[in-house]
């Protein structure tokens, strides 16, 4: 809406200047807000023990927020929440200027009346701000709304009045916590049978396996004993064969070789007898 690109800006631009001028010359701004700090000091853990005990980094603080809460407000970035935190800073900045009550001249009790009434009004203008939606409805109205058009579906779904309600919600939550109790204690019934049950087997079964274990050690020593015996006899046997082949096989070779030189020495024989005179 353009009246409220014109009323921002215009809001924000005091605080936007009171911020810079409280960094540009911060002394009169720590003055100012020295009594705040004393109050804030002054309560309870762990509020006071978080503010800080000097003023003039508290009044740095204020306008940091000052500036940056009136840019946002100026821009109308998030501008409920730039003008509720613009509205934090207006008395801690300004209370100790404009005590017009303690000022015994009466120019300048008038002069700082005005000013702190300004304030208020500056204050009440921050809170009119906060509160704006920009015509859409707030998040207080959307959830009332929601939790009514919540209750009339319930209302619609179950049978009975509206008075009744309550009652059938109750007598609903106690038949679902005692069937949940009720299935508890079955399944605790169950587990306890199941592990009653279960245990002469699996004793059974342990004797059983120590039992199959005994027979497969029993039977399993005379067969390895029978095949480290065949095993023997089988080497001897190899060892004693292999002796007869190479004897065998020796003296093949001498006779073999006997009559090859037999052969060799006919021969020789054989050509000098036709060799011509």
């Amino acid at each position: 809406m353009l009246i409220r690109r014109i009323a921002r800006p215009l809001l924000s631009a005091v605080f936007i200047g009171q911020g810079v001028d409280s960094l540009l010359n911060p002394k009169p701004a720590a003055e100012a807000a020295a009594p705040t700090v004393d109050g804030l000091r002054a309560l309870p853990d762990p509020v006071g023990s978080r503010i800080p005990s000097d003023p003039q980094t508290f009044a740095q603080v204020n306008a940091a927020v000052q500036i940056g809460g009136g840019l946002l407000l100026a821009t109308g970035k998030a501008p409920r929440v730039a003008s509720a935190a613009l509205a934090f800073t207006v008395l801690p900045a300004n209370l100790g200027a404009h005590m017009f009550w303690s000022e015994s001249d009466p120019q300048l009790k008038a002069q700082k009346r005005r000013e702190f009434l300004t304030d208020l009004s500056l204050l009440g203008g921050l809170m009119i701000a906060s509160a704006d939606t920009a015509g859409k409805p707030s998040l207080g109205w959307r959830g009332r709304r929601a939790a009514e058009r919540l209750s009339e579906r319930v209302s619609a779904a179950l049978p009975g009045s509206d008075d009744t309600l309550d009652t059938d919600f109750g007598e609903l939550g106690e038949k679902i916590a005692h069937g949940l109790q009720i299935g508890a204690e079955r399944g605790r019934e169950l587990a306890s049978t199941a592990a009653e049950k279960s245990a002469p087997y699996a004793e059974a079964a342990l004797e059983r396996g120590r039992e199959l274990a005994s027979t497969a050690a029993d039977r399993s020593a005379p067969l390895a004993k029978k095949a480290r015996e065949r095993g023997e006899q089988l080497a001897h046997t190899a060892r004693v064969r292999g002796v007869e082949l190479a004897e065998t096989a020796r003296a093949r070779g001498s006779q073999l070789a006997d009559a090859a030189r037999e052969r060799v020495g006919d021969g020789v024989k054989t050509r000098r007898r036709r060799r011509p005179w």
